[in-house]
């Protein structure tokens, strides 16, 4: 048997709201694009219904900040009190397993990762709002936040939107199916341009 072709690593960011882990849904329903969820680690608290080794890797300030030492992360940040992070070595497993590894990351982390790892198997996308306004309208309707919270995050978001020139792709998600469709293509393409190296 041939060995495992090494995974692609799949970066999905944009502003917080944009409906990134709407368009992982609906992208993980497709199985033919074999792709792999990167569970991020935090040291937020979890919110309700989320789970420990999947939804995130919930971890305490002190392991979090061994990992950054140790360089373990492909990336982290601090935002709004908390750490986030991706586990180096769970997605270099995966890819190594042959699966296309996907992160949905803030904008900084996705900068920190691409700085990193850089390839023909790497894929980057910038899934942008159809507007700030319908972007506020999403961060309020999650109804989780206080008021200065949503405030830095429209700030945040309108510099990041500024930086989607630095991407592969930008996806306008003004309607998730097709924009999760915009994306199974990108990957498609990528998988067959890579088979016929």
């Amino acid at each position: 048997m041939g060995e495992t072709k090494r995974g692609l690593l799949i970066v999905l960011s944009g502003p917080s709201g944009v409906g990134k882990g709407t368009v992982r849904k609906i992208l993980f329903k497709d199985t033919s694009l074999n792709l792999a969820y990167s569970i991020s680690m935090t040291t937020r608290a979890p919110r309700k219904k989320e789970k420990d080794g999947k939804d995130y890797f919930f971890v305490s300030k002190e392991e979090f900040e061994n990992k950054i030492k140790n360089n373990e992360l492909l990336e982290h940040a601090f935002f709004v009190g908390n750490y986030y992070g991706t586990p180096r070595e769970y997605v270099e497993r995966l890819r190594n397993e042959g699966k296309n590894v996907f992160l949905e990351i803030e904008v900084e982390g996705a900068r920190q990762v691409l700085d990193k790892c850089k390839g023909d198997d790497v894929i980057s996308i910038f899934l942008l709002p159809p507007s700030l306004e319908e972007l506020e309208r999403r961060i309020r309707g999650r109804k989780s936040e206080p008021e200065e919270i949503i405030q830095e995050r429209l700030e945040k978001a309108r510099r990041e939107i500024n930086l989607k020139g630095r991407y592969q792709y930008a996806v306008m998600n003004d309607n998730v199916g097709r924009a999760a469709r915009d994306i199974a293509r990108i990957i498609r393409n990528r998988l067959n341009k890579l088979k016929q190296k």
